[in-house]
């Protein structure tokens, strides 16, 4: 009893923190139950079938258009009843297709990094490994902040969490078209350059007037 007792207060401590930043919108979405969306891309694997194979994007109508099978409407459907789809479909032209389905996201990366810009990425990454591919953050990145902006609203995620910095971008939500901000430090190394370089000519401007005066 004591034990379960610990046990239940050790999760309470585990949850607080997260719940304290409005977590609650985090579920996992990864693997066969992620819901493909507009602007979604798909990596399609039909074994010994490299005519069937590519990749293919989520219309804004949410239509995937894919060889043979024509126009496939994936609102409100996962990578597994796609990959079902997939399976039925060309189970009409030869037997036993074997397909495998991976969800690829089209995402900003901005701010303080080497190479902002829009990276395709598996939704497996973390964030921190989009940070990477992007060139890594500059000196004057503050990685303990990374923001997630969705059609120009306020950020979504808090990743000064350890639990959450871990998670994956599927794991956390991210979604095609989301933006990855990296902040700028309050203060960097530059910026204490720049101040150290203010204060010497501030001293030296002293110093001028003192010796002019007398």
């Amino acid at each position: 009893m004591r034990t379960a007792l610990m046990l239940v207060m050790a999760v309470g401590l585990v949850a607080g923190p997260a719940a304290a930043q409005d977590q609650g919108a985090i579920v996992s979405q990864s693997g066969g139950g992620y819901s493909l969306a507009p602007g979604d891309l798909v990596r399609i694997s039909v074994w010994g079938r490299e005519e069937y194979s590519g990749q293919f994007q989520v219309d804004e109508d949410g239509n995937l258009h894919y060889p043979v099978l024509g126009e496939i409407n994936t609102t409100d459907l996962t990578v597994r009843q796609l990959r079902d789809t997939l399976r039925t479909g060309l189970e009409q032209l030869f037997a036993n297709p074997f397909v495998t389905i991976t969800p690829l996201f089209r995402v900003a990366v901005l701010g303080q990094v080497n190479r902002p810009g829009l990276y395709t990425v598996d939704p497996t990454l973390s964030v921190l490994d989009l940070v990477a591919l992007a060139g890594g953050a500059t000196e004057a990145g503050n990685t303990g902040s990374i923001r997630v902006f969705r059609g120009g609203a306020a950020s979504q995620f808090n990743y000064e969490d350890e639990a959450i910095r871990a998670r994956s971008l599927g794991e956390i939500g991210v979604r095609s078209g989301d933006e990855i901000m990296v902040p700028r430090k309050f203060f960097a190394r530059q910026d204490w350059w720049i101040l150290l370089q203010f204060l010497t000519l501030s001293l030296t401007a002293a110093t001028f007037i003192v010796t002019v005066s007398q």
